[in-house]
């Protein structure tokens, strides 16, 4: 099979590798499409995910979905063909988080992407069952990997605790941030800024649902949106950047007794917070890891509105082409909003 390993820098290269038959409990899935996720970005630019560095060489993509080309032993309900999203975590179903139900900070997680536990950029992978979800018809390949994202903002609203008619803004209007306005405007969500430099983001966001879209390189974005709100501020803000000062921008954007919702990752391990607004406004802040248990009901909400969501994948590249596809997701080059790796 034809893996994309992370060998460097911005650097990847194509090999042949086999790949063993599936094991008792698992399915092996050609993978179809995957997307490029901001924290694999993080690993090809950057050469870390906050405070967690690269191993090359790694294979990166967590976003994935595929065809089954045949089951282990013991495996029921799958057939080759069939096409399924792909979950990327491994859980060890033993530890006191995992028998709490939060198994997305599982002790033992292997997450298929991270540095010694392979991703997705490669033709054929072997996963437990469980793992798989069946798509539904009519929903493409490209647009099922979206599941994943869409899962993690799905995940997010658990902490934004989003009431009818209330004010939000979102700051980044990356594929993760457009999820996020999508997820709020099925919460009933009143008015959505959206804060973000790129342009043609900025026509994403509103296209999703944003009612408005600022662009910070020309007013500071908490300002705006304190004078927007009659000096109140919004009643939440959800980081989905995590650049420079934009948890802070959250923070001082936020109405008194607010809640700040950090979706994004940010680049350095430490990154300096404004406690003493958050303190006086006594803010409740939230941290987002992943998605638990929402990936099901992101596949039906991709199948019920995909003409909603397909705007968001606008560019594809065949595995192959792997150095050009991140080349562009980097530089959010050629207007692109989501960047998809397909097989060969």
């Amino acid at each position: 099979m034809l893996v994309a390993e992370l060998a460097a820098l911005r650097t990847f290269r194509l090999l042949e590798q086999p790949l063993e038959d599936p094991a008792p409990g698992e399915i092996q899935v050609r993978v179809e499409a995957t997307g490029i996720c901001g924290s694999d970005l993080h690993s090809y630019g950057e050469g870390a995910v906050g405070d967690t560095p690269c191993e090359y060489p790694m294979v990166l993509g967590h976003e994935p979905a595929g065809t089954v080309v045949k089951t282990g032993a013991g495996v029921t309900g799958w057939a080759a063909g069939d096409r399924a999203a792909l979950e990327p975590a491994l859980y060890c179903y033993h530890c006191e988080a995992c028998r709490t139900g939060h198994h997305n900070v599982c002790a033992q997680i292997r997450f298929l992407s991270n540095p010694g536990h392979p991703g997705f950029f490669r033709e054929l992978v072997n996963l437990p069952a469980t793992n798989l979800l069946p798509i539904p018809a009519g929903l493409s390949m490209e647009l099922a990997s979206m599941a994943e994202p869409l899962a993690v903002a799905m995940h997010s609203m658990q902490f934004a605790s989003i009431r009818p008619g209330e004010t939000v803004a979102v700051f980044g209007a990356g594929p993760i941030g457009l999820l996020t306005i999508a997820c709020l405007k099925l919460a009933g969500a009143g008015r959505i800024w959206a804060v973000e430099p790129v342009a043609h983001r900025r026509e994403m966001a509103r296209q999703m649902g944003a009612d408005a879209a600022l662009d910070p390189a020309e007013r500071e974005a908490a300002r705006e949106l304190t004078a927007e709100t009659g000096g109140r501020g919004v009643d939440c803000a959800i980081d989905c950047a995590a650049k420079q000062q934009t948890t802070n921008q959250a923070i001082r954007a936020v109405r008194w007794a607010g809640r700040v919702v950090l979706t994004g990752i940010h680049s350095d391990a430490l990154v300096p917070f404004e406690v003493s607004p958050m303190r006086r406004k006594e803010l409740a802040i939230f941290n987002v890891r992943r998605s638990n248990g929402e990936t099901h009901a992101a596949v039906e909400l991709l199948a019920e509105r995909a003409r909603w969501f397909a705007p968001l994948v606008t560019h594809t590249r065949p595995l192959d082409h792997i150095a050009d596809a991140f080349h562009i997701a980097e530089r959010y080059a050629d207007g692109v909003g989501k960047m998809v790796v397909t097989g060969r």
